[in-house]
Protein backbone atom coordinates (compact mmCIF):
# COMPACT_ATOMS: atom_id res chain seq x y z
CA UNK A 1 0.00 0.00 0.00
CA UNK A 2 1.40 3.38 -0.93
CA UNK A 3 0.84 6.72 0.68
CA UNK A 4 -1.05 8.08 -2.34
CA UNK A 5 -4.49 7.52 -0.83
CA UNK A 6 -3.36 9.10 2.43
CA UNK A 7 -1.97 12.13 0.58
CA UNK A 8 -5.24 12.47 -1.35
CA UNK A 9 -7.28 12.30 1.87
CA UNK A 10 -5.10 14.93 3.53
CA UNK A 11 -5.53 17.22 0.53
CA UNK A 12 -9.29 16.62 0.71
CA UNK A 13 -9.22 17.45 4.43
CA UNK A 14 -7.44 20.72 3.74
CA UNK A 15 -9.98 21.63 1.07
CA UNK A 16 -13.00 20.73 3.20
CA UNK A 17 -11.69 22.18 6.41
CA UNK A 18 -11.26 18.81 8.09
CA UNK A 19 -14.74 17.29 8.21
CA UNK A 20 -15.20 14.38 10.61
CA UNK A 21 -15.58 11.68 7.90
CA UNK A 22 -12.47 12.91 6.14
CA UNK A 23 -10.47 12.95 9.37
CA UNK A 24 -11.65 9.42 10.19
CA UNK A 25 -10.65 8.24 6.72
CA UNK A 26 -7.22 9.86 7.15
CA UNK A 27 -6.70 8.13 10.49
CA UNK A 28 -7.82 4.77 9.10
CA UNK A 29 -5.65 5.04 6.01
CA UNK A 30 -2.65 6.15 8.08
CA UNK A 31 -3.15 3.18 10.39
CA UNK A 32 -3.30 0.71 7.52
CA UNK A 33 -0.26 2.24 5.86
CA UNK A 34 1.70 2.10 9.12
CA UNK A 35 0.68 -1.51 9.76
CA UNK A 36 1.68 -2.51 6.23
CA UNK A 37 5.07 -0.86 6.64
CA UNK A 38 5.63 -2.53 10.00
CA UNK A 39 4.75 -5.96 8.61
CA UNK A 40 7.05 -5.38 5.63
CA UNK A 41 9.94 -4.44 7.93
CA UNK A 42 9.36 -7.63 9.91
CA UNK A 43 9.29 -9.69 6.71
CA UNK A 44 5.67 -10.74 7.27
CA UNK A 45 4.11 -9.79 3.96
CA UNK A 46 4.30 -13.11 2.14
CA UNK A 47 1.74 -15.93 2.04
CA UNK A 48 3.56 -17.91 4.74
CA UNK A 49 3.48 -15.09 7.32
CA UNK A 50 0.30 -16.24 9.07
CA UNK A 51 1.64 -19.78 9.41
CA UNK A 52 4.96 -18.47 10.67
CA UNK A 53 3.21 -16.41 13.33
CA UNK A 54 1.11 -19.42 14.42
CA UNK A 55 4.26 -21.52 14.65
CA UNK A 56 6.06 -18.86 16.69
CA UNK A 57 3.10 -18.61 19.05
CA UNK A 58 3.07 -22.41 19.44
CA UNK A 59 6.80 -22.40 20.18
CA UNK A 60 6.37 -19.63 22.73
CA UNK A 61 3.51 -21.49 24.41
CA UNK A 62 5.63 -24.66 24.55
CA UNK A 63 8.54 -22.69 26.05
CA UNK A 64 6.26 -21.22 28.72
CA UNK A 65 4.87 -24.66 29.55
CA UNK A 66 8.38 -26.13 29.80
CA UNK A 67 9.52 -23.25 32.02
CA UNK A 68 6.53 -23.71 34.32
CA UNK A 69 7.14 -27.47 34.54
CA UNK A 70 10.82 -26.92 35.30
CA UNK A 71 10.04 -24.50 38.15
CA UNK A 72 7.48 -26.93 39.57
CA UNK A 73 10.05 -29.75 39.45
CA UNK A 74 12.71 -27.63 41.15
CA UNK A 75 10.25 -26.63 43.86
CA UNK A 76 9.28 -30.29 44.34
CA UNK A 77 12.92 -31.38 44.65
CA UNK A 78 13.72 -28.60 47.10
CA UNK A 79 10.66 -29.41 49.18
CA UNK A 80 11.60 -33.09 49.30
CA UNK A 81 15.18 -32.23 50.28
CA UNK A 82 14.04 -29.88 53.06
CA UNK A 83 11.63 -32.50 54.39
CA UNK A 84 14.34 -35.17 54.28
CA UNK A 85 16.76 -32.96 56.21
CA UNK A 86 14.07 -32.18 58.78
CA UNK A 87 13.23 -35.86 59.14
CA UNK A 88 16.88 -36.72 59.77
CA UNK A 89 17.26 -33.83 62.26
CA UNK A 90 14.14 -34.93 64.13
CA UNK A 91 15.31 -38.52 64.36
CA UNK A 92 13.18 -40.06 61.66
CA UNK A 93 16.19 -40.95 59.50
CA UNK A 94 15.22 -44.61 59.14
CA UNK A 95 12.08 -43.52 57.25
CA UNK A 96 14.00 -41.40 54.73
CA UNK A 97 15.42 -43.11 51.73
Amino acid sequence: MSGAVLAQLIAQGVEEGGSLPTLRAIAEEAGELGASRALARLGLTDDRAAGDMRELRDLLAAWRDAKTSAWKAVFGWLSAAVLAVLAVKLGFGEFVG
